[in-house]
Protein backbone atom coordinates (compact mmCIF):
# COMPACT_ATOMS: atom_id res chain seq x y z
CA UNK A 1 0.00 0.00 0.00
CA UNK A 2 1.58 3.49 -0.91
CA UNK A 3 0.09 7.14 -0.66
CA UNK A 4 1.09 9.22 -3.24
CA UNK A 5 3.30 12.44 -2.72
CA UNK A 6 4.02 15.29 -4.79
CA UNK A 7 6.83 18.43 -3.88
CA UNK A 8 8.72 20.93 -6.73
CA UNK A 9 10.59 17.52 -7.89
CA UNK A 10 7.39 15.40 -9.48
CA UNK A 11 5.58 12.77 -7.56
CA UNK A 12 7.02 9.90 -5.13
CA UNK A 13 5.01 6.47 -4.29
CA UNK A 14 5.47 5.97 -0.52
CA UNK A 15 4.86 3.33 1.89
CA UNK A 16 1.36 3.89 3.37
CA UNK A 17 2.58 3.26 7.30
CA UNK A 18 5.64 5.33 7.11
CA UNK A 19 5.46 8.84 8.38
CA UNK A 20 8.57 10.25 5.90
CA UNK A 21 8.19 12.15 2.66
CA UNK A 22 9.33 12.36 -1.13
CA UNK A 23 12.94 13.39 0.19
CA UNK A 24 13.39 10.24 2.45
CA UNK A 25 11.75 8.30 -0.06
CA UNK A 26 14.42 9.31 -3.34
CA UNK A 27 17.07 9.19 -0.93
CA UNK A 28 16.19 5.57 -0.06
CA UNK A 29 15.91 4.68 -3.70
CA UNK A 30 19.10 6.69 -4.88
CA UNK A 31 21.19 5.29 -1.96
CA UNK A 32 20.70 1.51 -2.10
CA UNK A 33 24.24 0.97 -0.50
CA UNK A 34 24.71 -1.66 1.62
CA UNK A 35 22.96 -2.07 5.26
CA UNK A 36 24.48 0.72 7.50
CA UNK A 37 22.09 3.06 8.41
CA UNK A 38 22.64 6.40 10.66
CA UNK A 39 23.08 5.49 14.47
CA UNK A 40 20.09 5.61 16.87
CA UNK A 41 22.13 7.73 19.37
CA UNK A 42 22.78 10.58 16.19
CA UNK A 43 19.26 10.63 15.59
CA UNK A 44 18.07 10.95 19.12
CA UNK A 45 20.80 14.10 19.60
CA UNK A 46 19.17 15.25 15.67
CA UNK A 47 15.69 15.37 17.58
CA UNK A 48 17.50 16.90 20.84
CA UNK A 49 18.35 19.72 18.02
CA UNK A 50 15.19 20.30 16.59
CA UNK A 51 13.09 20.01 19.81
CA UNK A 52 15.41 23.44 20.95
CA UNK A 53 15.67 25.42 18.23
CA UNK A 54 11.60 24.99 17.65
CA UNK A 55 11.48 26.40 21.35
CA UNK A 56 14.32 28.99 20.49
CA UNK A 57 12.23 29.90 17.36
CA UNK A 58 8.88 30.33 18.69
CA UNK A 59 10.47 32.11 21.89
CA UNK A 60 11.95 34.69 19.38
CA UNK A 61 8.70 35.35 17.49
CA UNK A 62 9.44 33.52 14.77
CA UNK A 63 7.59 30.32 14.99
CA UNK A 64 3.99 30.43 16.34
CA UNK A 65 3.74 28.53 19.43
CA UNK A 66 0.73 26.05 18.54
CA UNK A 67 3.69 24.63 16.17
CA UNK A 68 6.36 24.55 18.48
CA UNK A 69 4.74 22.05 20.83
CA UNK A 70 3.73 19.97 18.58
CA UNK A 71 7.55 19.36 16.87
CA UNK A 72 8.58 19.53 20.58
CA UNK A 73 6.21 16.68 21.68
CA UNK A 74 7.52 14.67 18.53
CA UNK A 75 11.29 15.49 19.47
CA UNK A 76 10.37 13.72 22.99
CA UNK A 77 8.81 10.52 21.67
CA UNK A 78 12.00 10.32 19.18
CA UNK A 79 14.28 11.27 21.91
CA UNK A 80 12.78 8.35 24.18
CA UNK A 81 13.44 6.08 21.52
CA UNK A 82 9.99 5.76 19.50
CA UNK A 83 9.55 5.68 15.67
CA UNK A 84 12.86 4.09 15.32
CA UNK A 85 11.87 2.13 11.58
CA UNK A 86 11.17 6.32 9.95
CA UNK A 87 14.74 6.90 9.93
CA UNK A 88 16.17 4.10 7.56
CA UNK A 89 18.53 6.39 5.33
CA UNK A 90 22.18 4.87 4.74
CA UNK A 91 25.30 6.13 5.84
CA UNK A 92 26.37 6.24 2.47
CA UNK A 93 24.41 9.29 1.30
CA UNK A 94 25.38 12.95 0.84
CA UNK A 95 28.73 13.91 2.57
CA UNK A 96 26.75 16.66 4.32
CA UNK A 97 24.16 14.22 5.58
CA UNK A 98 21.02 16.71 3.82
CA UNK A 99 18.78 13.12 3.43
CA UNK A 100 18.81 12.77 7.58
CA UNK A 101 18.10 15.82 8.37
CA UNK A 102 15.53 15.61 5.16
CA UNK A 103 14.08 12.86 7.00
CA UNK A 104 13.79 13.86 10.39
CA UNK A 105 12.22 16.86 9.27
CA UNK A 106 9.87 15.31 7.49
CA UNK A 107 9.13 12.56 9.82
CA UNK A 108 8.43 15.35 12.72
CA UNK A 109 6.00 17.56 10.54
CA UNK A 110 4.19 14.71 9.42
CA UNK A 111 3.72 12.96 12.92
CA UNK A 112 2.52 16.40 14.07
CA UNK A 113 0.30 16.57 11.47
CA UNK A 114 -1.14 13.41 11.83
CA UNK A 115 -2.09 14.15 15.14
CA UNK A 116 -3.85 17.68 14.46
CA UNK A 117 -5.06 16.21 11.72
CA UNK A 118 -4.21 18.86 8.75
CA UNK A 119 -0.87 19.84 6.91
CA UNK A 120 -0.08 22.55 9.05
CA UNK A 121 3.82 22.01 9.76
CA UNK A 122 6.02 22.13 7.01
CA UNK A 123 9.56 20.52 7.15
CA UNK A 124 11.47 22.99 5.55
CA UNK A 125 9.43 26.31 6.97
CA UNK A 126 8.70 25.27 10.31
CA UNK A 127 10.96 22.28 11.41
CA UNK A 128 14.29 23.44 9.64
CA UNK A 129 12.95 26.85 10.17
CA UNK A 130 16.56 28.90 10.83
CA UNK A 131 18.66 25.94 9.98
CA UNK A 132 20.94 24.13 7.44
CA UNK A 133 21.95 20.40 7.51
CA UNK A 134 25.26 22.53 7.21
CA UNK A 135 24.93 23.63 11.11
CA UNK A 136 22.52 21.39 12.11
CA UNK A 137 24.40 17.95 11.72
CA UNK A 138 28.03 18.59 13.31
CA UNK A 139 26.16 19.88 15.97
CA UNK A 140 23.97 16.21 16.47
CA UNK A 141 27.57 14.67 15.65
CA UNK A 142 28.78 16.44 19.00
CA UNK A 143 26.05 15.93 21.12
CA UNK A 144 25.55 12.31 20.40
CA UNK A 145 29.42 11.63 20.41
CA UNK A 146 29.44 13.40 24.14
CA UNK A 147 26.58 11.38 25.51
CA UNK A 148 27.60 8.00 24.08
CA UNK A 149 30.81 8.60 25.81
CA UNK A 150 29.62 9.97 28.91
CA UNK A 151 26.27 7.97 29.54
CA UNK A 152 27.88 4.50 27.95
CA UNK A 153 31.66 4.59 27.76
CA UNK A 154 32.70 5.92 31.01
CA UNK A 155 30.68 4.16 33.22
CA UNK A 156 31.69 0.60 31.47
CA UNK A 157 35.36 1.46 31.89
CA UNK A 158 34.31 3.06 35.75
CA UNK A 159 33.65 -0.77 36.59
CA UNK A 160 36.78 -2.47 34.55
CA UNK A 161 39.19 -0.19 36.56
CA UNK A 162 37.25 -0.69 39.99
CA UNK A 163 37.33 -4.85 38.86
CA UNK A 164 41.53 -4.34 38.24
CA UNK A 165 41.80 -2.50 41.48
CA UNK A 166 40.28 -5.70 43.44
CA UNK A 167 42.84 -7.83 41.66
CA UNK A 168 45.56 -5.74 42.24
CA UNK A 169 44.81 -5.35 45.79
CA UNK A 170 44.34 -9.43 46.47
CA UNK A 171 47.28 -10.42 44.31
CA UNK A 172 49.83 -7.55 45.81
CA UNK A 173 51.34 -10.06 48.13
CA UNK A 174 51.75 -12.86 45.13
CA UNK A 175 55.86 -12.84 43.68
CA UNK A 176 55.89 -14.08 39.71
CA UNK A 177 58.34 -14.29 36.92
CA UNK A 178 58.64 -10.82 35.35
CA UNK A 179 58.83 -10.72 31.28
CA UNK A 180 60.48 -8.27 29.27
CA UNK A 181 60.83 -9.11 25.17
CA UNK A 182 58.79 -12.22 25.73
CA UNK A 183 61.87 -13.31 27.63
CA UNK A 184 62.67 -13.69 31.12
CA UNK A 185 63.04 -10.61 33.63
CA UNK A 186 63.36 -9.87 37.39
CA UNK A 187 60.77 -10.31 39.84
CA UNK A 188 57.33 -8.58 40.53
CA UNK A 189 54.41 -9.05 41.74
CA UNK A 190 51.19 -9.95 40.53
CA UNK A 191 49.66 -7.58 41.69
CA UNK A 192 52.41 -5.08 40.44
CA UNK A 193 51.61 -6.37 36.84
CA UNK A 194 47.57 -6.00 37.19
CA UNK A 195 48.38 -2.23 38.43
CA UNK A 196 49.61 -1.54 35.06
CA UNK A 197 46.34 -2.47 33.78
CA UNK A 198 44.69 -0.52 35.95
CA UNK A 199 46.47 2.64 35.24
CA UNK A 200 46.23 2.10 31.82
CA UNK A 201 42.26 2.12 31.96
CA UNK A 202 42.88 4.93 34.31
CA UNK A 203 44.94 7.56 32.03
CA UNK A 204 42.58 6.54 29.32
CA UNK A 205 39.46 7.55 31.07
CA UNK A 206 41.38 11.18 31.61
CA UNK A 207 42.62 11.49 28.26
CA UNK A 208 38.84 10.62 26.72
CA UNK A 209 37.48 13.26 29.37
CA UNK A 210 40.16 16.18 28.27
CA UNK A 211 39.38 14.78 24.24
CA UNK A 212 35.73 15.51 24.99
CA UNK A 213 36.71 19.48 25.28
CA UNK A 214 36.50 20.28 22.19
CA UNK A 215 33.23 19.06 21.37
CA UNK A 216 31.45 21.38 23.34
CA UNK A 217 31.76 23.69 21.17
CA UNK A 218 28.34 23.58 18.81
CA UNK A 219 28.43 25.20 15.57
CA UNK A 220 24.16 25.45 15.51
CA UNK A 221 23.56 29.14 13.87
CA UNK A 222 26.07 28.78 11.26
CA UNK A 223 23.35 27.55 8.44
CA UNK A 224 24.97 27.13 5.20
CA UNK A 225 27.96 28.45 5.09
CA UNK A 226 28.53 30.09 8.61
CA UNK A 227 27.26 33.18 8.45
CA UNK A 228 24.23 32.98 9.81
CA UNK A 229 21.77 33.45 7.06
CA UNK A 230 18.06 33.09 7.62
CA UNK A 231 18.87 32.68 11.22
CA UNK A 232 17.87 34.61 14.06
CA UNK A 233 21.32 36.42 15.63
CA UNK A 234 19.90 35.17 18.98
CA UNK A 235 18.96 31.45 17.98
CA UNK A 236 21.88 29.79 18.66
CA UNK A 237 23.08 31.00 21.79
CA UNK A 238 19.77 30.98 23.63
CA UNK A 239 19.22 27.15 21.52
CA UNK A 240 22.68 26.11 22.96
CA UNK A 241 21.78 27.32 26.24
CA UNK A 242 18.54 25.25 26.02
CA UNK A 243 20.91 21.92 25.22
CA UNK A 244 23.40 22.58 28.07
CA UNK A 245 20.72 22.32 30.41
CA UNK A 246 18.72 19.94 29.40
CA UNK A 247 21.93 17.65 29.11
CA UNK A 248 23.57 19.00 32.32
CA UNK A 249 26.66 19.09 29.85
CA UNK A 250 28.46 22.59 29.48
CA UNK A 251 28.43 23.13 25.97
CA UNK A 252 29.09 26.29 24.39
CA UNK A 253 28.40 28.48 21.08
CA UNK A 254 31.64 27.72 18.72
CA UNK A 255 32.90 31.64 18.18
CA UNK A 256 33.67 30.96 14.69
CA UNK A 257 30.96 28.55 12.83
CA UNK A 258 32.93 28.83 9.74
CA UNK A 259 35.48 26.57 11.65
CA UNK A 260 32.78 24.54 13.40
CA UNK A 261 31.34 23.55 9.33
CA UNK A 262 34.46 23.23 7.30
CA UNK A 263 36.43 21.45 9.81
CA UNK A 264 35.99 17.95 11.77
CA UNK A 265 38.89 18.73 14.29
CA UNK A 266 37.06 18.06 17.52
CA UNK A 267 35.95 14.60 16.27
CA UNK A 268 39.52 13.65 15.14
CA UNK A 269 40.93 14.75 18.44
CA UNK A 270 38.67 12.73 20.43
CA UNK A 271 38.54 10.02 18.46
CA UNK A 272 42.16 9.76 18.95
CA UNK A 273 41.38 9.17 22.50
CA UNK A 274 39.24 5.96 21.68
CA UNK A 275 42.06 4.81 19.37
CA UNK A 276 44.90 5.30 23.11
CA UNK A 277 41.84 2.86 24.61
CA UNK A 278 41.94 0.30 21.72
CA UNK A 279 45.45 0.50 22.12
CA UNK A 280 45.84 -0.45 26.00
CA UNK A 281 42.79 -2.74 25.51
CA UNK A 282 44.30 -4.78 23.02
CA UNK A 283 47.49 -4.95 25.66
CA UNK A 284 45.23 -6.01 28.04
CA UNK A 285 43.44 -8.61 26.37
CA UNK A 286 46.66 -10.43 25.24
CA UNK A 287 48.57 -9.81 28.67
CA UNK A 288 45.30 -12.25 29.57
CA UNK A 289 45.81 -14.60 27.16
CA UNK A 290 49.01 -15.41 26.95
CA UNK A 291 49.46 -15.97 31.17
CA UNK A 292 46.37 -17.90 30.82
CA UNK A 293 47.64 -19.98 28.04
CA UNK A 294 48.13 -23.76 28.35
CA UNK A 295 46.80 -25.05 30.50
CA UNK A 296 50.35 -27.87 30.27
CA UNK A 297 51.88 -26.24 27.25
CA UNK A 298 51.49 -22.52 28.26
CA UNK A 299 52.30 -20.12 30.96
CA UNK A 300 49.23 -21.14 32.63
CA UNK A 301 49.86 -18.62 35.20
CA UNK A 302 46.11 -17.61 35.55
CA UNK A 303 43.13 -19.59 34.98
CA UNK A 304 39.83 -17.48 33.03
CA UNK A 305 36.20 -18.78 33.43
CA UNK A 306 35.32 -21.82 31.42
CA UNK A 307 32.58 -20.10 29.42
CA UNK A 308 31.68 -22.53 26.45
CA UNK A 309 33.65 -25.20 24.54
CA UNK A 310 36.55 -24.27 22.89
CA UNK A 311 36.76 -26.31 19.91
CA UNK A 312 34.34 -28.64 17.87
CA UNK A 313 37.07 -31.57 18.02
CA UNK A 314 38.91 -31.23 20.74
CA UNK A 315 36.50 -32.35 24.05
CA UNK A 316 37.94 -30.22 27.05
CA UNK A 317 39.40 -27.29 24.88
CA UNK A 318 39.35 -24.02 26.45
CA UNK A 319 40.08 -20.88 24.54
CA UNK A 320 40.51 -17.15 25.64
CA UNK A 321 37.33 -16.45 23.69
CA UNK A 322 36.66 -12.72 25.31
CA UNK A 323 40.03 -11.57 24.80
CA UNK A 324 39.94 -12.58 21.15
CA UNK A 325 36.35 -10.71 20.62
CA UNK A 326 37.67 -7.88 22.33
CA UNK A 327 40.77 -7.99 20.01
CA UNK A 328 38.79 -8.05 17.13
CA UNK A 329 37.09 -4.53 18.62
CA UNK A 330 40.70 -2.93 19.17
CA UNK A 331 41.25 -3.63 14.83
CA UNK A 332 37.80 -2.17 14.22
CA UNK A 333 38.35 0.84 16.12
CA UNK A 334 42.03 0.89 14.90
CA UNK A 335 40.65 1.26 11.40
CA UNK A 336 37.75 3.42 12.55
CA UNK A 337 40.16 6.06 13.48
CA UNK A 338 42.25 5.64 10.14
CA UNK A 339 38.56 6.26 8.52
CA UNK A 340 37.52 9.91 10.37
CA UNK A 341 41.33 11.30 10.25
CA UNK A 342 41.10 10.80 6.57
CA UNK A 343 37.60 12.26 6.45
CA UNK A 344 38.53 14.92 8.81
CA UNK A 345 40.92 16.06 6.07
CA UNK A 346 38.19 16.06 3.39
CA UNK A 347 36.95 19.59 4.03
CA UNK A 348 36.35 21.91 1.10
CA UNK A 349 36.50 25.31 1.35
CA UNK A 350 33.00 25.80 3.80
CA UNK A 351 31.71 22.22 4.43
CA UNK A 352 33.35 18.57 5.25
CA UNK A 353 31.37 16.28 2.90
CA UNK A 354 32.12 13.50 4.57
CA UNK A 355 30.35 13.89 8.23
CA UNK A 356 27.69 10.70 8.00
CA UNK A 357 30.82 8.03 8.01
CA UNK A 358 32.75 10.22 10.27
CA UNK A 359 29.73 9.92 12.91
CA UNK A 360 28.81 5.92 12.06
CA UNK A 361 32.17 5.44 12.87
CA UNK A 362 32.41 7.20 15.98
CA UNK A 363 29.47 6.02 17.40
CA UNK A 364 30.55 2.38 16.27
CA UNK A 365 33.51 3.01 18.32
CA UNK A 366 31.52 3.89 21.27
CA UNK A 367 29.54 1.15 21.27
CA UNK A 368 32.05 -1.66 20.30
CA UNK A 369 34.39 -0.57 23.01
CA UNK A 370 31.25 -0.17 25.63
CA UNK A 371 30.09 -3.25 24.70
CA UNK A 372 33.34 -5.85 24.77
CA UNK A 373 34.72 -4.05 28.19
CA UNK A 374 31.32 -4.88 29.74
CA UNK A 375 31.76 -8.41 28.25
CA UNK A 376 35.31 -8.86 29.20
CA UNK A 377 35.22 -7.32 32.78
CA UNK A 378 32.17 -9.77 33.49
CA UNK A 379 32.74 -13.01 31.37
CA UNK A 380 36.88 -13.02 31.65
CA UNK A 381 38.36 -10.20 34.28
CA UNK A 382 35.96 -10.96 37.64
CA UNK A 383 36.51 -14.57 36.66
CA UNK A 384 40.49 -14.50 36.92
CA UNK A 385 42.34 -16.87 39.60
CA UNK A 386 46.05 -17.51 39.75
CA UNK A 387 47.92 -20.32 40.13
CA UNK A 388 50.71 -19.33 42.58
CA UNK A 389 51.89 -22.66 42.61
CA UNK A 390 53.25 -22.28 38.66
CA UNK A 391 54.12 -18.49 39.16
CA UNK A 392 56.94 -19.73 42.10
CA UNK A 393 58.30 -22.38 40.18
CA UNK A 394 58.64 -19.61 37.31
CA UNK A 395 60.58 -17.59 39.13
CA UNK A 396 62.61 -20.52 41.30
CA UNK A 397 63.91 -21.39 37.91
CA UNK A 398 65.18 -18.03 36.84
CA UNK A 399 68.00 -17.34 35.28
CA UNK A 400 67.49 -13.29 36.26
CA UNK A 401 67.54 -13.61 40.02
CA UNK A 402 71.19 -13.33 38.76
CA UNK A 403 70.50 -9.93 38.39
CA UNK A 404 70.64 -9.30 42.24
CA UNK A 405 74.48 -10.59 42.13
CA UNK A 406 75.58 -8.30 39.89
CA UNK A 407 76.21 -5.23 42.76
CA UNK A 408 78.54 -7.66 44.57
CA UNK A 409 80.49 -9.58 41.70
CA UNK A 410 79.97 -7.80 38.96
CA UNK A 411 78.11 -7.88 35.40
CA UNK A 412 80.60 -10.30 33.96
CA UNK A 413 80.81 -12.77 36.59
CA UNK A 414 76.76 -12.83 37.01
CA UNK A 415 76.54 -13.12 33.09
CA UNK A 416 79.01 -15.99 33.46
CA UNK A 417 77.26 -17.91 36.15
CA UNK A 418 73.49 -17.50 34.31
CA UNK A 419 75.20 -18.91 30.99
CA UNK A 420 76.69 -21.96 32.95
CA UNK A 421 73.35 -22.48 35.11
CA UNK A 422 71.79 -23.10 31.52
CA UNK A 423 74.62 -24.68 29.67
CA UNK A 424 74.99 -27.13 32.60
CA UNK A 425 71.42 -27.52 33.52
CA UNK A 426 71.97 -26.62 37.06
CA UNK A 427 69.59 -23.89 39.21
CA UNK A 428 71.07 -20.62 39.82
CA UNK A 429 72.12 -21.46 43.39
CA UNK A 430 74.49 -24.46 42.23
CA UNK A 431 75.86 -22.57 39.46
CA UNK A 432 76.85 -19.46 41.46
CA UNK A 433 78.34 -21.61 44.27
CA UNK A 434 80.29 -24.13 41.73
CA UNK A 435 81.66 -20.63 40.21
CA UNK A 436 83.28 -19.85 43.46
CA UNK A 437 82.64 -15.93 43.30
CA UNK A 438 79.47 -16.67 46.01
CA UNK A 439 78.99 -18.87 49.01
CA UNK A 440 75.77 -20.46 49.92
CA UNK A 441 75.14 -17.57 52.51
CA UNK A 442 75.98 -14.59 50.34
CA UNK A 443 73.97 -16.58 47.14
CA UNK A 444 70.97 -16.66 50.54
CA UNK A 445 71.20 -13.02 51.50
CA UNK A 446 71.74 -11.74 47.85
CA UNK A 447 69.07 -13.46 45.73
CA UNK A 448 66.11 -12.81 47.35
CA UNK A 449 63.06 -12.38 44.98
CA UNK A 450 61.42 -10.04 48.27
CA UNK A 451 63.65 -7.94 47.96
CA UNK A 452 63.87 -7.67 44.11
CA UNK A 453 60.34 -6.03 44.10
Amino acid sequence: MTRIVEDAYGTMKIPSKRKWGPQTQRSLENFSINDEIMPKEFIQAYALVKKVVAQTNAELGKLETDKAKEIVMVCNSIEAGKYWEEFPLSVWQTGSGTQTNMNINEVIANIANEKIGKQWVHPNDDVNMGQSTNDTFPTAMHLSAVRAIKEKLLPVLEKVEKTLEDLEKRHQDVIKLGRTHLQDATPITFGQEVSAWRAMIQENMAMIKSSMKPLLKLPLGGTAVGTGLNSHSELSKRAIERIAKETKVDFKENPNKFHGLSSKDAVVYAHASLKTLASNSLKIANDVRWLASGPRGGFGEISIPQNEPGSSIMPGKINPTQAEALSMVCLQVMGNDTTIGIAGSQGNFELNTYMPVIIYNFIQSINLLSDSWQSFNEKCLVGISVNEEKMNDYLENSLMLVTALSPHIGYDKATEIANKAYEESLTLKEASIKSGWVTHEEFEKYVDPKKML
